[in-house]
């Protein structure tokens, strides 16, 4: 019995160790909206995060219909819906109204965006912080954002830290959300040293479900983040540097207006200094 069963075991564990790292590799499309639809579920099921399913349906419908149709009518091509149901269920997860017309706005505010502001042939804006954030600035009355706490169980947000530092970390974008999160915790101290409330008070957003969308999704969307690592590190410390000023002024989005403005402000220098080394290349190769 022995010889015939031994052989087994070592073909079986590198099958499925290479499945695992398949899985959680950057070529697999469907990992975020996995992890993505995981959030809300945790979310919603644990403490109610949802407006309603028939507001998040609709934004996510809503953001696939228009993807699918601008990539085919400017680009002849049906485009894979990935992307578009990440947007769409970022902005039903995050955006707060009682009408219905802010999921659909938002929606197409975010997925037009990437084919109307558009830099030699890239979108410069995360879409889901470009609707959300156009749509907080010109609505204020009608539409907030997702601001309730996992609650007092800690267990949801555990699950969401490790799954998603995993997923972020194959994808080679941990060190965004790191440098990001540990500059919110320094800038923490300095926001309480000015404004006397307990530190602890001023970190607590980071156990938000609102900043898990932001760190794992937002502020990491590839299209969007400059490609050098030293350079996104450095991106990320100025993202959480506004948006403390922002908090000091007390403003109440601040960190999708932080993104807002030093994102695309990012990725413009990048393209500006792709441009003068292209240029400062041609008299070598001359």
């Amino acid at each position: 019995m022995s010889t015939q069963t031994a052989p087994v075991t070592p073909s079986i564990a590198p099958q499925s160790s290479g499945a695992l790292k398949r899985f959680f590799g950057p070529e697999n499309r469907y990992l975020a909206p996995i992890f993505i639809t995981c959030i809300l579920l945790a979310g919603h099921l644990s403490f109610g995060i949802l407006e309603s399913y028939q507001k998040t349906a609709l934004a996510i419908v809503t953001s696939v219909a228009a993807e699918l149709t601008l990539g085919w009518l400017l680009m002849r091509k049906w485009l894979h819906p990935a992307s578009a149901y990440i947007s769409g269920i970022s902005v039903g997860i995050l955006v707060r109204s009682p009408a219905y017309w802010p999921y659909v706005v938002c929606s197409l505010l975010s997925i037009s965006s990437k084919y109307v502001l558009r830099l030699k042939n890239r979108h410069i804006w995360n879409p889901s912080n470009f609707g959300i954030s156009v749509l907080l600035f010109l609505a204020p009355e009608t539409v907030a954002t997702l601001s309730i706490q996992w609650g007092n169980n800690v267990w949801p947000m555990l699950v969401i830290w490790v799954l998603g530092s995993v997923i972020i970390y194959r994808v080679h974008r941990f060190n965004i959300t790191a440098t990001y999160v540990l500059s919110f915790i320094a800038f923490a101290f300095v926001r309480s040293w000015f404004t006397g409330s307990p530190w602890l008070a001023e970190v607590a957003p980071l156990t938000g479900p609102m900043y898990q969308l932001f760190i794992f999704f937002m502020i990491t969307d590839p299209k969007t983040t400059v490609r050098n690592r030293k350079a996104q590190c450095v991106v990320a410390f100025l993202i959480a540097f506004v948006e403390m000023i922002f908090r000091l002024e007390q403003v109440v989005y601040a960190p999708f207006y932080a993104l807002f403005l030093v994102g695309p402000a990012a990725f413009l220098i990048e393209m500006w200094w792709d441009s003068r080394r292209a240029v400062a290349k041609v008299p070598a190769t001359a």
